[in-house]
């Protein structure tokens, strides 16, 4: 039988270790405020301006947002719970799991990262909504100036001809059809792995701040007033036969070999002209956001893995170029993405840190102002 003290000590230890998870947890969720308040800011914002047209989102949007995401975590503990029971080669696999899964450290994960986590489920049926609204606020009136931009650019041509040479077969076209659609993974398990991975405080929270305001600024304001429809909607929406070459060819090659962008963009239109806003709807090219937010984990992962800040490096470019030759995009909406996404990288590195500078000063002056009210004995 174990002696009091051994019990006591024990018993001491594990106090310590729920108070420094405790703690741990409380700095986190301190660090992250600024997160909290300017994205609740910005969807009180988004809630007043959906009501001003007489618009209620309701909640069944995050609800359906939160079953995805609900989704990728069965799938993702089933991987690692087969990853791990492999490795190990446990005698009793049900303990092994229970102890990895209920441990102090994994718990503590769990819990830190559950207000990103709710901040990611909120955030993308608002965006949704507002997306879904942009014609009540303005009309798509910019396509002709970004189709000149392009032409500009590329010295009289579209930016899908001169690609064409290069990507214009149909087993190409497929293939980046596929990766186009895989962006759709930055959005549930890239979030989550930001959320509980064990990576740099400072990229993490920068990145979520950056998230936020992407979505909001970025894929809402910028959106709004850059109201565009893009190549592939030009034709059905506003009646320019501009793009009808470059949609020929691309229901030419689905003939040949399926591509999975044009069942998704047949949906847009139908929800267009349904005016549905559910989650996912919504028509607008200017500026991108599969480029918007494939730049942002490239500049973002890179401050943690320079190798796998390569290959996002890589997924942007081909999401870019994708975005272009599958007719969701004018080359200028990935432009004015990636520039305004690197402003929003830097502001929110500045803004987390001055957070952090705020909460040092704090605590050096609390301990003193402590001392000074403690009666004197």
């Amino acid at each position: 039988m174990a002696s009091t003290p051994a019990i006591c000590e024990a018993r001491e230890a594990q106090e310590r270790a729920v108070r420094n998870t405790r703690d741990a947890i409380r700095a986190r969720w301190i660090g992250e405020v600024p997160i909290l308040a300017i994205g609740s800011a910005l969807m009180a914002l988004c809630l007043a301006l959906l009501a001003s047209k007489g618009i209620n989102p309701g909640i069944g949007g995050i609800i359906a947002n939160a079953q995805i995401f609900a989704m990728f975590v069965v799938v993702l503990v089933c991987w690692d719970a087969a990853r791990t029971l492999y490795q190990d080669r446990p005698k009793s696999p049900i303990a092994h799991l229970r102890a990895r899964y209920g441990a102090m450290p994994m718990r503590r994960r769990i819990l830190a990262g559950l207000p990103m986590l709710g901040v990611a489920i909120v955030l993308l049926p608002y965006f949704s909504k507002m997306k879904s609204a942009i014609p009540l606020f303005n009309e798509y009136s910019w396509d002709a100036a970004f189709i000149a931009w392009d032409r500009e650019i590329f010295f009289g041509y579209d930016a899908w001809q001169v690609l064409q040479p290069l990507l214009g077969y149909p087993l190409v076209t497929a293939f980046l059809g596929l990766l186009y659609q895989l962006w759709f993974l930055l959005l549930y398990p890239g979030v989550m792995w930001f959320a509980f991975a064990r990576t740099d405080e400072v990229a993490r929270r920068q990145f979520f701040l950056s998230y936020v305001l992407s979505w909001t600024l970025v894929g809402g304001l910028m959106a709004t007033w850059l109201a565009s429809v893009g190549p592939v909607f030009v034709g059905p929406i506003l009646g320019d036969p501009t793009f009808d070459m470059q949609m020929d060819y691309l229901r030419a090659a689905n003939e040949t070999v399926p591509i999975m962008v044009l069942p998704v963009q047949e949906m847009l239109l139908e929800w267009y002209h349904q005016r549905q806003d559910g989650l996912g709807s919504g028509i607008t090219a200017m500026p991108s956001m599969h480029c918007a937010i494939a730049f942002l984990y490239w500049i973002a992962v890179r401050q943690v893995s320079p190798r796998w800040g390569a290959f996002f490096g890589v997924f942007f470019f081909i999401t870019w170029i994708s975005s272009v030759h599958l007719a969701y995009h004018y080359a200028v909406d990935g432009l004015v993405s990636l520039l305004a996404v690197a402003l929003i990288w830097r502001v929110s590195g500045r803004l987390v840190r001055a957070w952090d500078r705020w909460l040092s000063r704090r605590a050096s002056v609390q301990p003193t102002l402590r001392t000074k009210t403690v009666p004197a004995e």
